[in-house]
């Protein structure tokens, strides 16, 4: 008896606890949404002094919104297209080849991800300004590409340490060449890697502040813009009606790009 005690004690105090820390995580975010339908353009009061779905129209009708939307989309698709294409040839690279320093270089890989935001971007601006290329869109892409090729590499590795070389071995046997056992036998295998690498990807790219500030130049991607909102007190509403609809455009990749790799785990371990 006790120790059925004990045990439900314990399970009551994970519960609390997952719920404390779901609450300091979201709490916020609720904050944001009640925030975009407030009345007061100015001040954050509560209870708000009255709602209103007038911001959405006013946020629609901003030409800067919509072409730092554009530009915002057009990086993430780019930068995600070259992380998949990237980190995939690294990951294969890294898992088949054994070569001097290869722990080295998958460390090297990671890295980007786990300096500081402002590290990487003093160092891609400095890097950029030395060889003398104009910041421009390519430059936003080549630094939001630093961080999504981690992603991928991430994700295909760990799907080709799960999957068996014997398949690719029968295939070269049975007369297949490379690039035919890529496309039918290994493609296939890290095709829900790839895509859940992609979503997270191009989730992380959208949202991306630090990096692109110092890559962008004089073009303004959608949190960048929204960064500059903060300075003007009576765009506060329209602010938090485009935060709202940022929040809800990167949640989607990153909770579908969750259930497809909990999904293939899932159908692996069967």
């Amino acid at each position: 008896m006790p120790s059925n005690s004990n045990g439900e004690k314990a399970s009551l105090g994970l519960k609390l606890g997952a719920l404390a820390g779901l609450l300091f995580l979201y709490v916020p975010l609720l904050i944001i949404f009640l925030y975009a339908f407030t009345t007061d353009e100015t001040t954050y009061t509560f209870p708000p002094p009255g709602l209103t779905t007038k911001w959405f129209g006013v946020a629609l009708g901003r030409v800067d919104l919509w072409r730092a939307l554009a530009l915002s989309m057009q990086v993430a698709a780019v930068a995600t297209v070259a992380a998949l294409i990237l980190g995939t040839l690294a990951a294969a690279a890294v898992y088949r080849s054994n070569f001097f320093g290869r722990e080295a270089i998958s460390f090297m890989l990671v890295l980007p991800i786990a300096l500081p935001g402002i590290v990487t971007g003093i160092a891609l601006r400095s890097a950029i300004g030395t060889i003398g290329i104009p910041f421009s869109f390519w430059t936003i892409v080549i630094g939001h590409a630093t961080f999504c090729v981690v992603v991928v590499y991430n994700n295909v590795l760990a799907r080709f340490r799960r999957t068996s070389g014997s398949q690719m071995e029968a295939s070269m046997d049975l007369g297949a060449n490379s690039f035919q056992t890529f496309f039918h036998v290994v493609l296939p295998n890290i095709s829900t890697a790839l895509l859940a690498g992609g979503m997270l990807a191009f989730a992380l790219s959208f949202d991306e502040v630090i990096v692109t500030t110092f890559t962008a130049g004089q073009q303004s991607t959608l949190p960048i813009w929204i960064f500059s909102q903060l300075t003007r007190p009576r765009d506060r509403p329209v602010t938090n009606v485009v935060a709202m609809f940022v929040i809800l455009i990167t949640f989607l990749p990153i909770f579908f790009a969750q259930k497809i790799s909990a999904e293939a785990s899932d159908v692996e371990g069967k």
